[in-house]
Parts: C-alpha cells; sequence; structure tokens
C-alpha cells in the first residue's frame, strides 16, 4: 500500500509479544538463551548450514544459537542481547489463516487487525478460503472490512480455491522462488510476502522490506542520523547474511524494549 504511516499505526506491535510476533510495524504493502553443551552445538551446526540449505527453518535452539552467532560478530547487536536477552521465535503457523492475518495486518494497528479478524470471523464463520467466498463482499463489508481488503481477501481464496495458490508447495519453494510467487498475488507486496516467509515458514535470511519499526530500531542501533531508506537498510543488513531475520528479530526486540 502507498503511504508512510506513523510508528503509531504499526501492525502486530506489543510490549509483551506473544507467539504471533513483534510488531512488525509501518511497511509498505500493496496490492534457554546460554544453554550449553551437545545441545547448543548442535543447533550451532544447524545455524551454519543455513547459508547452504535454502530451507532451512528457525526453531527455538537455532535462533539462540543463531543470536550468539551474530552477537560475537557485530558489537551493537551483542549489546542488545546483553540488555534485553534474546528475543522471541514469534512463529507462527503456516497457510492460508496466517496469510490472511498478515494482509488484515498491513498499515494498521495490532488493535485494528484483530478487531478486523474478528469482524471477519463473525461474518464468515471461519478463516477458510470456502468460507470467505461463501460470505461475499457485501457480508465481508457490512460486517466492517474495508472494500479494499475484502477485495484482497476474496481474490486470494479464488486463487486458493482454484489452485493457482498452493500454500503447501509454496512453503517447499527456496526464499527467492516462494517471495516471487507470493508476490504474484493482488493483495501480497513485498512486506506481507517477506513477513510470511520470516513468521509462518521460519526461513532465516529474511529482511522485511519497509519495515518502519526495524528501519528505526537501525538507526537507533547503529547511530544513525536518520532512519535508513529500504535499499540502506538491505546494503547494511548484508552484513547479518545467512542470518537476517534473526538480526530482524533482535532489532524488533529492542524496539519494543523502548529502544526507539
Amino acid at each position: 500500500m502507498p503511504g508512510s504511516p506513523s510508528l503509531l499505526s504499526c501492525p502486530m506491535l506489543s510490549p509483551t509479544p506473544t507467539r504471533q510476533g513483534p510488531s512488525t510495524a509501518a511497511h509498505d504493502d500493496e496490492v534457554p538463551p546460554d544453554g550449553a553443551g551437545s545441545g547448543l552445538r548442535h543447533h550451532v551446526v544447524t545455524v551454519r548450514r543455513m547459508g547452504d540449505d535454502r530451507l532451512a527453518r528457525l526453531d527455538e535452539g537455532a535462533l539462540h544459537a543463531g543470536v550468539e552467532r551474530l552477537a560475537a560478530r557485530d558489537t551493537d547487536l551483542a549489546g542488545i542481547v546483553s540488555r534485553h536477552g534474546p528475543p522471541p521465535l514469534w512463529a507462527r503457523e503456516p497457510g492460508f489463516a496466517t496469510l490472511v492475518h498478515i494482509i488484515l495486518e498491513q498499515q494498521v494497528s495490532l488493535r485494528s487487525a484483530e478487531a478486523a479478524l474478528g469482524r471477519l470471523v463473525a461474518a464468515a464463520g471461519e478463516v477458510s478460503a470456502a468460507a470467505i467466498l461463501a460470505a461475499g463482499p457485501e457480508r465481508l463489508v457490512r460486517a466492517g472490512l474495508t472494500r479494499q481488503k475484502t477485495r484482497y481477501l476474496l481474490g486470494l481464496s479464488r486463487d486458493v480455491v482454484d489452485g493457482r495458490l498452493d500454500l503447501d508447495a509454496l512453503a517447499s519453494a527456496d526464499d527467492v522462488t516462494a517471495r516471487r510467487q507470493l508476490l504474484g498475488f493482488v493483495g501480497i507486496g513485498p512486506w506481507t510476502a517477506d513477513i510470511y516467509l520470516l513468521m509462518a515458514l521460519g526461513r532465516p535470511d529474511i529482511w522485511p522490506v519497509g519495515d518502519l519499526a526495524l528501519a528505526t530500531a537501525m538507526r537507533r542501533a547503529k547511530r544513525l542520523a536518520a532512519v535508513p531508506r529500504s535499499d540502506e537498510q538491505l546494503a547494511m543488513a548484508q552484513t547479518w547474511r545467512p542470518l537476517r531475520a534473526v538480526a530482524a528479530r533482535v532489532l524488533w526486540h529492542a524496539y519494543l524494549a523502548g529502544e526507539r
């Protein structure tokens, strides 16, 4: 979506983040931390292989090992971890319902997104492609969904029912292919695609383009004069590969702790 919403209207932000996720913030979308012993060594091996394994998926152990690895080579991230501990995993279940929820979170607050989800469930009965199509546009709009989000959800539901969007197959694709496929559907822009890959599929090397909370946290962490543009963020985040999604979680953690 066009525009530059303020941080006060960032989606998914909560001072007490849950498994659902942190606020990944304003965006531009159109259409045991000190674990030791053999367990930690196993997860370190897993993380070290992430650069070669395009379908690697973060779990709690791999996340903590990744945080240690990044902290060892970036003193700014190390400082955040020292002050606030490692970030949560913020994982979501892969599938249609999560993708719908992320679309509802585009450029609105967490509270607004949750309210929209409740209205959707009230109108359709459940968050499934068949149920949304059965509800139809008028019922969804009468329930309080915007016409734009209604158009997005109906189109996405038709794509799922007709087989054009296969989220199970998407989970088996590499990052570049999965992102490109998602961007081919109306209502899914870069931020939505990146958040789905990062949180639902647990990909370790995704950087959410256009996330204002991340940009703000990066400015603070790196002591920059201004909030970096998306291209500047991507350039700086190259140093965190193949663990950019781990670095993003560390920065969200700092943002939620008030480092803005």
